[in-house]
């Protein structure tokens, strides 16, 4: 999967996602990741790329040519238009769902905007998704942008060692993880579950199942009503 972000701030964002997990797919040529700078598109001799917006009011908003551009440059190189992502928090909130449908893409470009905002003539070219990661104001859209790398970069086939692990996270089947134990078998006077010493796998799926039902009832009920569950899970609630 190619990932492709429009940054001011290339920089911000390749030292963030070289790293871990991500670095490793990245070298491992599973995950393409391209920062690219906006800046390189203007065609202000002092590399501007925003300027007042009409009708008066405070800051900068950013220019369309430069972004249109720095877009069109991609859509040359691999042959079409992507799904586009604007990461504003004027968008629905980024979940789960929404990185595994992200990671079916073949290419991804994710537009990260500053200031004031984006001229709108430009989301309306070329934008097709516009994405929040939360009911908050950031400086940009870089950390977002990463967010989302990080989120659906999980979810393609080969990034994670252990295939497994993605798909018995936090929100599989709208459910949370349920409580994770290591060694040693005591700690502080707490004792691991015995259930999980006793090596029969049926039971400790099950008691894992029934602790990540508790735990999502305890700290997201609002999940519950998306959750895969059973008519006796639901009827025990």
């Amino acid at each position: 999967m190619r990932f492709h972000i429009l940054t001011l701030f290339p920089d911000m964002v390749e030292q963030g996602l070289n790293t871990s997990i991500i670095g490793r797919a990245v070298e491992k040529g599973i995950l393409s990741i391209e920062a690219v700078n906006i800046r390189d598109y203007t065609l202000d001799r002092h590399k501007k790329v925003d300027d007042y917006p009409y009708g008066g009011g405070a800051g900068m908003v950013m220019q369309a040519q430069p972004i249109y551009d720095a877009w069109q440059a991609i859509v040359t190189k691999i042959g079409y238009r992507p799904r586009t992502v604007y990461l504003t928090p004027q968008g629905p909130t980024f979940h789960q769902g929404m990185a595994k449908e992200y990671a079916k893409e073949e290419d991804l470009i994710l537009l990260c905007g500053h200031y004031e905002g984006i001229d709108e003539r430009v989301l309306e070219e070329i934008v097709t998704d516009y994405v929040s990661i939360g009911d908050y104001v950031l400086t940009g859209g870089e950390l977002p942008a990463m967010v989302m790398v990080d989120a659906i970069s999980r979810m393609v086939p080969g990034v994670l060692s252990n295939q497994e692990s993605g798909s018995t996270e936090s929100f599989e089947g709208s459910l949370l993880e349920y409580p994770q134990y290591s060694r040693p078998e005591e700690w502080h006077g707490k004792k691991v579950p015995p259930i999980l010493l006793s090596g029969d796998h049926a039971k400790v799926d099950a008691w894992r199942r029934e602790q990540s039902i508790l735990r999502t009832k305890e700290r997201r009920p609002d999940l519950l009503k998306w959750a895969e569950l059973s008519e006796k899970e639901r009827k025990n609630l």
